[in-house]
């Protein structure tokens, strides 16, 4: 590597926030931005380099993820007293606030998207931003309160008893699957709809787990009167059922999260040899997969901290955590390029993460490509959910991962 290591920490063990810091200023300084040079707005743009102008795709759930690492951010500033970007810098909870307004001015002054799915992920990270602000005590946000109303009638509407139960994932409403209904499940269940929630972890069980891996297929649709599965699996649907059967508790569910991270540890890992033997997840490569795998650690860090479960899960979830995220780091390179078109850089350059967690970013993105927002998203979350398992102590499920 030609850019030095974060700072270690106590024990020779990572600096897991240093290194968050770091993924955090790549993205926040590199790929956000004011919405049409308004004052007060933020946005991130999906590629970097980018044009400031309109016309790039609008990306509505990555910057849903986009608010929830920001809002990881803001639980560790609130922790160690500093921002992440320097004292003169907004704060991550004052710039995850500017986004959530954002994202309803550049979607056309609405909430409401098509896909139920990116619906839900913001609803989520708008939640535990409320949360952030309650620990942080500010005041409450009544547009938070607005969007979470206007949301939920969305949740409800689209978790329909066809095809059995489930939630449809977008308005055309012909595809009942998993990315949509486990985030409802989970923000049903964090907002004390718990049996909405139960009856929607238990459609998943019975119609898109696969038994053969214990993991959970992409969806299901009808079609000539017969349902029928779409079969892929992917990593980032695995984590919000993780996270509803968590945050739902009982035996039940927590068996079934025990037995989803053994599964998640056997089947969704990779070798090679950049791997060196640990346990790293499969990357999903870019675009809208550059985030899946992020999403999965979001939720094994739960899983981590989660002392319902046995022991020996919570070491391999940790473990998943941690060797990921390492494998991520040790990946990275670094990018000397002016921001934003001008002669500026920070930190004699930026970090570049690689899309796939296997190889090295000198692969993945070459000297001169574009970089992707997902990709950074996810690096960057990867290295807030280790930071959070390195630190946890708290039993049970936390609103703060």
């Amino acid at each position: 590597m030609s850019a030095p290591d974060a700072t270690p920490g106590t024990s020779g063990t990572p600096d897991w926030a240093a290194r968050a810091d770091r993924a955090a200023r790549t993205v926040t300084r590199h790929f956000g931005r004011r919405f049409l040079f308004l004052p007060g707005t933020h946005l991130a743009a999906s590629t970097r380099p980018s044009s400031r102008f309109p016309g790039q795709p609008w990306n509505y759930w990555w910057q849903a993820h986009y608010v929830d690492c920001l809002v990881d951010a803001g639980f560790r500033e609130l922790a160690s007293g500093a921002r992440f970007d320097g004292g003169d810098r907004p704060s991550a909870g004052r710039l995850a606030s500017r986004l959530v307004t954002t994202v309803r001015l550049r979607n056309f002054l609405r909430y409401v998207n098509r896909y139920y799915d990116d619906m839900a992920w913001l609803a989520l990270a708008v939640l535990r931003l409320d949360a952030l602000a309650e620990k942080a005590h500010l005041p409450g946000r009544r547009r938070n309160a607005r969007l979470q109303r206007s949301l939920s009638r969305q949740f409800e509407s689209a978790s329909t008893d066809d095809m059995g139960g489930g939630t449809y994932w977008s308005t055309t409403r012909d595809f009942k699957n998993t990315p949509a209904t486990a985030p409802v499940a989970l923000y049903f269940a964090r907002t004390g709809k718990r049996e909405q929630a139960q009856r929607l972890l238990d459609w998943l069980d019975a119609t898109l787990f696969d038994p053969t891996t214990g993991l959970y297929l992409d969806g299901a649709r009808i079609q000539e009167g017969k349902l029928v599965l779409a079969r892929e699996i992917y990593t980032y649907n695995q984590g919000p059922v993780l996270g509803a059967l968590l945050e739902l508790g009982g035996d039940a569910n927590l068996a079934r999260a025990a037995a989803l991270v053994g599964s998640v540890s056997e089947h969704l890992t990779v070798g090679g040899p950049d791997t060196e033997g640990r346990l790293v997840l499969r990357g999903e490569g870019t675009g809208d997969g550059g985030l899946f795998t992020g999403i999965l650690v979001r939720y094994l860090a739960l899983a981590a901290g989660d002392v319902r479960l046995p022991a020996p899960t919570r070491a391999t979830a940790g473990q998943l955590v941690f060797e990921t995220a390492e494998a991520l780091w040790e990946g990275r390179t670094v990018r000397t390029d002016a921001v934003h078109g001008t002669s500026a850089t920070y930190d004699d350059g930026w970090f570049v993460f690689s899309a796939e967690l296997q190889r090295p970013a000198a692969q993945t993105y070459p000297a001169g490509t574009a970089v992707e927002l997902s990709t950074q998203l996810q690096a960057w979350m990867m290295l807030e959910a280790a930071a959070r398992v390195r630190k946890l102590s708290v039993p049970g499920p936390s609103l703060e991962l």
